[in-house]
């Protein structure tokens, strides 16, 4: 049998190394747990960054892609399919877009952020206004709205028209829009930031912000979508009606996909035939994953789930108590633990040698984003083994 450190070795000597190094060798997943080529355990509290939203091996979603791989697993988009179909009906009608509103599939976050940067173009302006703090992906397009100086400064020079204002700073944003910019681009939580929330009034204000200038919103819920915040997404917390959002991460439950949704008739008429593309995009395989994820959330009341399994984890840390602790941020089962000291790489080690995948998503912060399917129990046992962790990182 091939251990950990033999696979590991092959990894470095065969696969290109933009990830760097990774510690574990995951052989296969059950529900929460995953087990690695050793044979250990380990509660699986960052589901695949987001992604895995049901969960390792659930029924529902084995199910349909058995079912739909033994029919039709790619056709390009030369034609559709009834799945493809009913999903883009689906993602409508949970996002509340009005009618005259459309649904582009691709195979990632990045690429439906590409798909959003090409929209907004269409309106004859060039500026784009993001976030500091944002991560839209790392495809260059995506990359000239990502703001981190260490992604962004190998490639370029970039898109040029992108500028970055402080998150959730109302006055920042109002005197960055004109009548030169064609989009506002925001995440409703910024996950790769350290799982950072705005104000309740940040994203109406810029709403109001962008109607006032003709700009479009553009709403980022590749990691708050799909049920990750207590609701199908993240800027229906704001009662706010935004102009397109860009979807993956848990859509396809751990299949790769992705999507904008254009809301209204006016915007959806933007991009026109031959001006965007896709091969792989919803095809038949990817849109079996997303209606069986949607069915199952909505079946499993896991909407209501994420909120109360979020509520409770951070109710849990708080009374705990725990040295070092300064509390818990987020929404629903987008979590960050912050600490009063960079020791999240520490903990994080140490956790996964006990058995718990959790992200040092920041060097004084780590993430939790685990399927929407854990159980409160499961959560208390790492809440109950989390003092040691920060004990032995502070050893």
């Amino acid at each position: 049998m091939t251990s950990n450190s033999e696979w590991l070795q092959r990894y470095s000597d065969s696969i290109l190394g933009v990830f760097g190094n990774p510690p574990l060798v995951l052989d296969h997943g059950d529900g929460c747990y995953v087990w690695d080529v050793d044979g250990r355990r380990y509660l699986d509290l960052v589901g695949g960054i987001a992604v895995n939203a049901l969960g390792h091996g659930h029924p529902a979603l084995v199910s349909a892609l058995s079912k739909q791989a033994g029919e039709a697993v790619h056709i390009s988009n030369l034609f559709t399919s009834p799945g493809q179909i009913r999903l883009a009906e689906r993602l409508l009608q949970i996002s509340g877009a009005p009618e005259g509103s459309r649904v582009f599939f691709g195979n990632s976050g990045a690429e439906a952020i590409e798909a959003a940067v090409k929209l907004a173009r269409r309106t004859g302006r060039t500026g784009i206004v993001a976030a500091e703090g944002a991560f839209h992906g790392r495809t260059t397009g995506a990359l000239a709205l990502t703001h981190k100086a260490a992604y962004r400064e190998p490639f370029e020079p970039l898109l040029p028209g992108v500028s970055h204002i402080p998150y959730d700073d109302v006055d920042a944003l109002r005197a960055a829009v004109d009548e030169t910019t064609s989009a506002v681009v925001l995440e409703p939580v910024q996950g790769e930031a350290g799982v950072v929330s705005p104000a309740v009034d940040f994203l109406r204000e810029a709403r109001e912000i962008t109607t006032a200038a003709g700009a479009l919103l553009i709403i980022d819920e590749i990691q708050t979508g799909i049920g990750r915040t207590g609701a199908w997404f993240g800027f229906q917390h704001a009662g706010i009606v935004p102009d397109a959002i860009t979807i993956a991460k848990g859509l396809g439950g751990g299949m790769p996909i992705g999507a904008m949704i254009t809301f209204g008739p006016e915007v959806s008429a933007l991009l026109t035939a031959g001006q965007h593309g896709t091969t792989f995009g919803g095809n038949p395989l990817a849109a079996a994953a997303g209606l069986a994820v949607l069915d199952t959330i909505e079946q499993e009341g896991l909407l209501a789930h994420a909120e109360h399994a979020g509520s409770h984890l951070a109710a849990t840390i708080a009374e705990a108590q725990i040295p070092h602790v300064t509390g818990v941020r987020g929404a629903g089962l987008l979590r960050a633990i912050s600490f009063d000291e960079p020791i999240s790489v520490a903990i994080a080690t140490a956790a996964r040698t006990a058995g718990f995948i959790i992200n040092p998503v920041a060097p004084e912060a780590i993430r939790l984003a685990p399927p929407l399917v854990i159980q409160t129990k499961q959560l208390d046992t790492f809440v109950a083994a989390l003092p040691g962790f920060v004990e032995e990182a502070k050893a």
